[in-house]
């Protein structure tokens, strides 16, 4: 196959405006999110083409002064799948596109080629995505962002098979009781990356937004809504913490998880 990773990236973020462009504090000095986000694009083993997709002229600037391919696209593109299907019709070398979401600095690289290497392995499924156990920390803290209002993690269910049931901003499915901070429990935390066939993505792009996706605001649901299978990969974080940028206030702790990341590497 022939990969392309795409890192969609906008600037009217409805919940964090301009959040590609927030600097983020880290051992490696002052990053923006969209140039870490892209540092960890190149990481995935396989010398995959990596582009990031905007239709901002500051993103794209900036994204261009650190050493990134851009692929400007048009602002009608309701979300990052959109925007991904948009760059793939011009590239039609690629068999498989790769949405490595912009808000997602830390994704660990190995969540990715065990992405590619799901689908490859699943002809059945139009698109793939990660999803990661969650143990008691990471639920709570699931929990205490819904208590608070504000949108977290997303959260996944599927069946034995892993063909994806549902996605949700809710925590799904309802447990009750509390877990030790280490202890695993039955919540998924849907990882924001995919890997698109690339007929079933450019097909994305035809099709109208299902209720469900424009309820919960999330575009895999797009493919579920039309019938189209989708594979859950289970990964492992391989004791690193995983969060993506959502709210003003994941800053600190996706800074401390960069600090902490660094010491462990250090053999701290």
């Amino acid at each position: 196959m022939s990969v392309l990773i795409v890192i969609p990236a906008r600037y009217a973020s409805s919940r964090y405006p301009g959040k590609p462009l927030v600097p983020l504090r880290g051992p490696d000095g002052e990053k923006t999110l969209i140039r870490r986000s892209w540092e960890a694009a190149m990481q995935v083993s396989g010398g995959h083409r990596v582009v990031v997709a905007t239709d901002d002229d500051r993103i794209a600037s900036h994204a261009r002064a650190f050493g990134a391919e851009v692929a400007m696209t048009s602002i009608n593109c309701r979300n990052g799948t959109e925007r991904c299907a948009e760059v793939a019709a011009g590239m039609p070398e690629a068999t498989l596109v790769v949405n490595l979401q912009g808000d997602a600095p830390l994704t660990p690289p190995q969540f990715v080629e065990a992405l590619i290497d799901g689908i490859a392995g699943a002809p059945w499924a139009a698109m793939a995505t990660p999803v990661l156990r969650c143990d008691g920390e990471a639920l709570a803290g699931f929990r205490a962002d819904r208590a608070a209002g504000r949108v977290g993690g997303t959260t996944a269910v599927f069946g034995a098979d892993n063909r994806a049931v549902y996605f949700s901003k809710e925590v799904i499915p309802f447990v009750s009781g509390t877990f030790a901070p280490k202890d695993p429990t039955p919540v998924f935390h849907h990882v924001g990356v995919y890997a698109y066939r690339r007929e079933a993505l450019l097909d994305y792009a035809t099709w109208p937004e299902g209720t469900l996706e424009r309820l919960e605001g999330l575009e895999q649901l797009r493919f579920l809504e039309c019938g189209k299978p989708v594979l859950c990969v289970e990964v492992t974080a391989r004791h690193r913490a995983f969060w993506e940028l959502n709210n003003p206030s994941d800053v600190d702790l996706i800074e401390s998880i960069l600090w902490a990341c660094a010491d462990k590497d250090d053999g701290h």
